[in-house]
């Protein structure tokens, strides 16, 4: 096949033989080798169900790991590689986002007797629009194809790969234990013709010496007639978004260790409050990649107070800002962030975060919970919240302003992106984040405020961490209350997005190194790649011709 020629694309599909096997981060470096090596590509997810969400250009929201994937395939991510996103809102109720826009609140009974029909359609048609647009189509599945009481409804895994003519290539995560079992059980629970899809296998996660693997995986071949494309090892410290909080909930709670000796001197100490229904809270990320931060996750008010009182708290993003703020208060967490604040200390609050920050939380129409109306805010910045059923989602260029109260912050630009119900008002003029008008002599739409001291902020602007120059003079201020030197304009200083496109490089690379590419090119139906990136890197490493 010549890159362009056809109408119809190729399809790769990744299934697991459960959730967490690492599908969506595989997905993402297979978009990225097969990009690099010359082919148009498009990630696709059928059924996503996911609290972290991506804005696309056009407003549309889609599960953030197809919004990684884009990125790593080096197209603008669409609400066709993501047609149906599940955000889970109470217990045993979603809000369904249909082609990026909110459809409706279904329980998870009514979404699979009443919806599941009809979404597999929207599937066949966003699945269409994306193969008669790329050369290959990489389908991420979702949990096991072998959840015997979801079969009959799947619209995310062996009925899309039927759709999508997809060889199907099963991944497992050996780093869990019972990976054999799990993929011979897998291929016994399926239909002769389901297994007929299944082209092959990845381990994935594997730590140690792939040799002493050998007699497995020559019994696992021998079993199923099936080959195994290769072991991929288990990746530290990649720098490429997690899918969804399941991650996050793995963590012990201290995040990642550094070394107080890393150059920055004494480590710069960050809590995040770990809401039960914490969304996007990839806001943070850039935060953790930072050599003098300890950024850490927290649920206990404990975790908080001296002698662990960290140099800032964050409160996230959460899908339901009154049952979170609620929370707060109940654990005690919420007096122990206003003791911090008397301290001193820095508090932060972005979307749902940003609206617990402020004075009281208005719900007349049940938006977000039939039982609270009027909720009380922490009352750390002047503002007032309405909710309203009407979504907004969207991409934002925003300006802080030149407000003295920002410090080194003020004047800054920003870029981000924005996904709430409602809006806030608020009351007086004090320092502000104002999105950019898109024409001259409009009004400017205040979505973010700092206290006059500066030690408050919150906004409504995701990402907002991700602006390199904000973050390191945010970061910086904090150094400066601390006596330390401030470490802008270090030549090691982290660009978020130079380190995202390694980040992916070095992810496509790994894959080069341990799947057989020959095969998974045959497999796929693809010629040998026109470009030859991964030859060339790996010839430019000395690691082979």
């Amino acid at each position: 096949m010549e890159v362009g020629d056809n109408l119809t694309a190729r399809c790769i599909m990744l299934q697991g033989t459960s959730s967490h096997v690492g599908k969506s981060l595989l997905a993402a470096g297979l978009c990225r080798l097969l990009y690099r090596e010359g082919f148009k590509v498009a990630p696709f997810k059928s059924q996503n169900m996911a609290l972290n969400s991506y804005v696309t250009g056009d407003g549309g929201e889609i599960g953030r790991a197809q919004g990684v994937q884009a990125e790593a395939a080096g197209v603008q991510a669409a609400v066709e590689m993501n047609p149906i996103l599940l955000k889970p809102k109470e217990d045993m109720v979603a809000q369904v986002i249909v082609m990026g826009r909110p459809y409706a609140d279904m329980s998870a009974r009514e979404y699979r007797e009443s919806f599941t029909p009809e979404g597999l359609e929207i599937s066949r048609k966003a699945l269409h629009k994306l193969r008669g647009e790329h050369d290959v189509v990489v389908i991420e599945g979702a949990g096991s194809p072998a959840e015997i009481n979801l079969k009959d409804r799947d619209i995310v895994n062996m009925n899309i790969a039927s759709l999508a003519e997809a060889p199907v290539l099963l991944v497992a995560d050996i780093d869990r234990g019972g990976v054999f079992a799990s993929l011979v059980g897998t291929l016994e629970l399926l239909t002769p013709q389901e297994r007929e899809m299944v082209a092959g296998f990845i381990i994935n996660k594997f730590r140690g010496d792939v040799s002493l693997l050998t007699p497995a995986l020559d019994f696992l071949e021998n079993r199923t007639g099936l080959p195994v494309l290769g072991v991929v090892p288990f990746i530290r410290n990649l720098g490429i978004e997690e899918e969804d909080s399941v991650a996050l909930y793995s963590r012990d709670g201290r995040g990642r260790e550094k070394e107080e000796d890393s150059g920055a001197g004494a480590l710069l100490d960050i809590a995040v409050i770990k809401l039960p229904r914490i969304s996007n809270y990839t806001d943070f990320d850039p935060l953790d990649a930072e050599k003098d931060v300890r950024l850490r996750y927290v649920e206990r008010k404990e975790e908080l107070a001296s002698p662990h009182s960290p140099d800032a708290v964050i409160i996230p993003g959460t899908k339901n800002t009154t049952a979170d703020l609620a929370y707060l208060h109940s654990e005690g967490l919420a007096g122990e962030i206003m003791r911090l604040h008397a301290r001193g200390g820095s508090v932060v609050g972005i979307c749902g975060g940003y609206q617990m920050l402020g004075r009281r939380l208005y719900d007349p129409q049940g938006t977000e919970s039939s039982a609270l109306v009027e909720s009380k805010g922490l009352g750390l910045l002047p503002i007032s919240t309405s909710f309203n059923p009407r979504k907004l989602t969207r991409q934002v260029r925003a300006r802080v302003s030149l407000h003295r109260s920002w410090g080194s912050l003020a004047g800054l630009e920003l870029q981000g992106y924005e996904i709430r119900h409602g809006g806030s008002e608020v009351d007086g003029d004090i320092p502000s984040i104002a999105v950019l008008p898109e024409q001259e002599g409009a009004a400017a739409e205040i979505i973010g405020l700092a206290s006059p001291d500066g030690t408050v902020f919150g906004a409504y602007l995701h990402n907002i961490f991700h602006n390199d120059l904000f973050r390191r003079r945010w970061l910086d201020s904090l150094r400066f209350r601390r006596g330390l030197e401030p470490l802008e304009g270090r030549e090691d200083a982290l660009q978020v997005g130079r380190a995202r496109e390694e980040s992916y490089d070095r992810l496509a690379f790994i894959l080069g190194q341990h799947l057989d590419l020959e095969r998974l090119y045959r497999i796929i139906g693809l010629e040998s790649p026109p470009a030859g990136w991964f030859r060339s890197r790996l010839a430019a490493e000395g690691k082979g011709g």
